[in-house]
């Protein structure tokens, strides 16, 4: 019988916790999908490169990765990452890199966000 693994950095649980709280509260399906997704074992949790954010995105976009964001690539025009984990490199290009717990402060509807994986 194959073993089901879960969580177990304990900033990422209580992360998921508040997504589905969040979630629940303001009948916001966007933020149960992000936390069903960083749910999921490392291994299949969503690594993102900036190119493909770039290549999916618009001016001014708020997007969310429930995952990790990779610098490879380059942006070119303003957009706010939200995501669970960054690089280095992608920190360093990115001008508005932001967590998650504090996109959900700011949008707790998750209005107008975009989920790219």
């Amino acid at each position: 019988m194959v073993r089901k693994t879960k969580a177990t950095n304990p900033i990422l649980k209580k992360l998921i916790q508040d997504l589905i709280k969040q979630s629940n509260k303001n009948k916001a399906p966007v933020w149960k999908r992000v936390a069903k997704d960083l749910s999921k074992p490392a291994r299949q949790r969503r690594s993102v490169n900036l190119a493909r954010i770039n290549k999916y995105s618009k001016a001014n976009d708020t997007i969310i990765v429930p995952g990790k964001v990779l610098g490879t690539g380059e942006l070119d025009h303003k957009v706010t990452v939200a995501a669970f984990d960054f690089s280095e490199a992608a920190k360093k290009k990115i001008d508005n890199a932001i967590s998650i717990q504090e996109l959900m402060k700011k949008n707790p509807k998750g209005s107008k966000v975009k989920l790219i994986g």
